[in-house]
């Protein structure tokens, strides 16, 4: 009997019939499936894989700066990104010379147009600053991704939202001017929050089918980091419903959580992406925003290796290039 447990402890510490293999890890979860076709306006969504993005976060926001920061992710990625994701103010134009720079490269811009007090615009005051932005849209010659203050949903905006009755009215306030300007080469994203269909209140600020060519959503681990399947689950189960394509407008993954965490995250994110075919852009946040502290809210991945790698591979996988 004694040499009978000797020879089992033997046994485990020589790793033979110790530790169980780890267990795999759970299947990407499959919701969104329908492939298409759909109407997704001017910028077609792609009939096979998705189209890959990212704001990245410059050092100098001034126009060279912002040209720079895009050049040196794509350098490290070792691809051009295909969606470059750009953010303006509700007053700030459309039309730089970054802007201009990425469209030259053959880049699709996401224009992440924020918007002013939703009751002001319908009531008409803000119409010739539309008017003008549209201007500058339709000058582009291009078709763009147009993201209309995307987040309305977050309780810290219900102040210039007012009501998701509100922003509805402002969203279709907004396109009607466009179409009246002519601005026919922009498809209208609408993002809201991942938290906002965990609440349940997202859905109400849905201007409609007729009123929107992309669904969206932003989600990030955060100061809660669960998988990418869960965070999107409430947002997917309704966007199934819908015959839209998908663009996961922002994607983050926090510092706060390691490295081998962080590319663990992603290698995941990338799996769901490819298991529901119905998204076809993604989008990712790389960016440590100076007003957000703390690092359960920087998402930048270009100084963290195994994080970075992991996105490389997504990056670099066929399934997300362009053609």
């Amino acid at each position: 009997m004694r040499r009978f447990v000797a020879l089992a402890a033997a046994l485990v510490l020589a790793g033979c019939g110790g530790d169980p293999p780890p267990a795999p890890e759970p299947a990407p979860s499959v919701v969104a499936t329908d492939p298409g076709p759909y109407r997704s306006g001017p910028v077609a969504a792609p009939e096979r894989g998705a189209l890959m993005g990212a704001w990245v976060q410059p050092e100098s926001y001034r126009q060279a700066g912002r040209i720079v920061a895009v050049d040196r992710l794509q350098e490290r990625l070792g691809r051009r990104l295909d969606i470059v994701n750009t953010y303006r103010r509700f007053e700030q134009v459309f039309g730089t010379e970054s802007d201009e720079e990425f469209i030259r490269q053959g880049q699709t811009i996401m224009l992440s147009w924020a918007s002013g007090d939703t009751r002001s615009i319908t009531s008409g005051r803000h119409d010739e600053l539309i008017r003008a932005q549209a201007r500058r849209v339709r000058a582009a010659g291009v078709p763009i991704l147009l993201r209309f203050r995307w987040e309305m949903d977050r309780p810290n905006l219900r102040a210039t939202m007012w009501s998701a009755a509100d922003f509805v009215a402002a969203w279709r306030h907004v396109r009607q001017i466009f179409d009246e300007e002519k601005a026919r080469n922009a498809s209208w994203v609408w993002c809201p929050t991942a938290e906002g269909f965990a609440r349940g209140d997202a859905p109400d600020f849905y201007p409609g089918d007729d009123a929107v060519d992309w669904t969206c959503v932003d989600v990030y681990a955060a100061s809660d980091f669960r998988p990418l399947r869960e965070l999107m689950a409430p947002f997917l189960r309704w966007a199934a419903q819908r015959p839209k394509p998908i663009i996961v407008g922002e994607f983050g993954v926090a510092r706060e959580w390691g490295s081998a965490a962080r590319a663990a995250w992603l290698r995941d994110a990338t799996a769901l992406f490819k298991a529901n075919p119905q998204i076809k852009a993604v989008s990712y946040f790389e960016s440590d925003p100076e007003r957000n502290k703390g690092p359960k809210q920087q998402f930048r991945l270009a100084d963290d290796p195994a994080a970075f790698a992991a996105f490389r591979d997504l990056a670099r996988d066929r399934y997300f290039r362009r053609g």
